[in-house]
């Protein structure tokens, strides 16, 4: 798992690294970090135009170093004072010594405008609250640059692009859009999560020395060895009840599909059984989709009549609530349920529910629960506004499972699964053809038939996440649009990827080097 560590945590890792270094030995080997991704993007560098945009600390530092390596080796290399003439001494004396020029902020526009590369060094890991105006300004420009050949630049961000804050992903105002990012040292939360992994790119993590020097991290991200490791397998003893038992109590006469949905995803996730509770009209699409599911019919669409029915329906080893369930309904189930000494998901109609009541609903659970919000749901639950969601979606999520102390999987486009204790980890199979009716649906199935095997809800989050990004881009290979029930039919190729290798989940764009 690669883990992700906030300012202070790498601020605090830096600091013990350079206490047994010559001064200036972290910032060399970052300058040539960069400089060689910047090689490797350009293809050549003789004769080639950079802009290098430098700000005042020492991340403009290690943005003059790169520029004066890629000098050394026949790049044409201005530096942009963007912070007025003041910029970091040594990088600046490398620059000029390698032939590079330094030159106002003002004639930055013009330096922007007709380079092949431009290297973002205006501000580090340490920049909050946005970029001042002349920065804007200079972002905007880079953002309608056009080199000699009337290509747009190449940007490459050192470290995180400025603008994005590298302890959570907000991004206030402008920010820089990289087509690269070289990170040093370690990965940062802005760069796994949305809205800041949106303006990254291809993220490079370059080693520096300070492995050995922070601590376990409480952000972190699967890959594809991580998920293979953690999967439940059945082994030469199993039988259905081993590889776990599921109900799934969701649909309605007004929208069967939700439970067909997700009765398939747990199904597809490996359930050794999975027990439906629902109305007759709803029961007889599940079966019809899914006849290796097992009916419990509910004489009424109603909660009263859906209790006695989950009453009836025999052992499971975890309960799905709330795909396609009127949100009162939703809210009586949920308040018969609350009280298994079982797992239990909590998704769609049922989060009306836990909303209207403040969380007061999910009190008396002791047994593992998780709740499956997209960020309109998580908005009503928590009481902002869904831009303010999307805004900080890190430090949202992490606060609202610690006061209603559950598991909360925040979805979207980078989704988040943080639990009551603070670990938060980020999916990164995370693509734009899950945007789709019925999505959450098989997810929330998939997520309790792992629940039912034993994994934790942290576990079951990430791990249903994980593969349903990967069903959804197997389902969309060719840019094709998809339905959900796709998500279906291609999840057992998902796990088939991640248990053989074929596909790091994104690694090689976030992390790998």
């Amino acid at each position: 798992m690669r883990g992700a560590y906030d300012v202070a945590t790498v601020r605090a890792a830096e600091a013990a690294a350079l206490a047994g270094l010559p001064e200036g030995a972290l910032m060399q080997r970052a300058a040539a970090g960069v400089a060689r991704r910047c090689a490797a993007a350009l293809g050549h560098l003789y004769g080639t135009a950079v802009a290098v945009l430098a700000g005042t600390g020492d991340n403009g530092g290690d943005a003059l170093f790169a520029g004066a390596r890629l000098a050394a080796r026949g790049a044409r290399v201005s530096a942009v004072a963007v912070g007025g003439e003041r910029v970091h001494d040594g990088g600046l004396q490398a620059l000029r010594a390698a032939g590079g020029r330094l030159v106002p902020a003002a004639a930055g526009s013009a330096a922007v405008a007709g380079a092949d590369l431009v290297v973002d060094g205006i501000l580090g890991i340490g920049g909050r609250g946005g970029l001042r105006p002349d920065a804007a300004a200079l972002v905007a420009a880079i953002g309608s640059a056009r080199g000699p050949d009337s290509e747009p630049p190449v940007i490459v961000a050192v470290d995180l692009p400025s603008g994005v804050d590298a302890s959570t992903g907000r991004v206030d105002g402008a920010a820089v859009r990289a087509d690269v990012t070289v990170t040093f040292g370690a990965l940062k939360p802005g760069l796994l999560v949305a809205p800041g992994a949106w303006h990254c790119g291809l993220v490079e993590l370059v080693d520096i020395g300070l492995s050995g020097h922070l601590p376990a991290s409480i952000v972190g991200m699967l890959d594809a060895d991580d998920v293979a490791a953690r999967l439940p397998v059945a082994g030469p003893e199993a039988d259905k009840y081993r590889r776990g038992v599921v109900g799934v109590v969701a649909g309605s006469v007004g929208y069967p599909g939700a439970a067909v949905l997700a009765v398939g995803g747990a199904l597809a996730a490996g359930a050794g059984m999975v027990r439906f509770v629902g109305p007759a009209p709803v029961a007889t699409r599940v079966l019809a989709a899914w006849p290796e599911a097992l009916v419990t019919e509910a004489v009424r669409d109603d909660a009263a009549a859906r209790l006695a029915a989950v009453g009836a329906a025999g052992r499971v080893q975890a309960w799905v609530l709330g795909p396609g369930l009127d949100p009162q309904v939703a809210g009586e189930l949920l308040a018969g349920l609350v009280g298994a000494s079982v797992p239990l998901l909590v998704d769609a109609g049922a989060l009306g529910a836990v909303a209207a009541s403040g969380g007061a609903l999910l009190r008396p659970r002791h047994a593992p629960t998780l709740l499956t919000p997209h960020a309109g749901e998580f908005a009503r639950l928590t009481g902002a506004s869904r831009e303010e969601v999307e805004a900080d979606r890190l430090e949202r999520v992490r606060a609202a499972a610690a006061e209603l102390g559950v598991t909360v999987l925040l979805k979207g486009s980078t989704t988040l699964v943080a639990d009551p204790g603070g670990g938060v980890l980020v999916n990164p199979t995370g693509t734009a053809a899950l945007a789709t009716a019925g999505s959450g649906d098989v997810l929330a199935g998939a997520a309790g038939a792992l629940l039912a095997a034993g994994c934790t809800a942290l576990d079951a989050g990430a791990l249903a996440a994980f593969l349903h990004g990967l069903a959804g881009r197997a389902a969309a290979a060719g840019g094709v649009p998809i339905r959900s029930g796709l998500l279906i039919e291609h999840w057992a190729a998902a796990v088939r990827a991640v248990r053989t290798r074929t596909d790091d989940g994104g690694g090689r764009r976030r992390g790998g080097v």
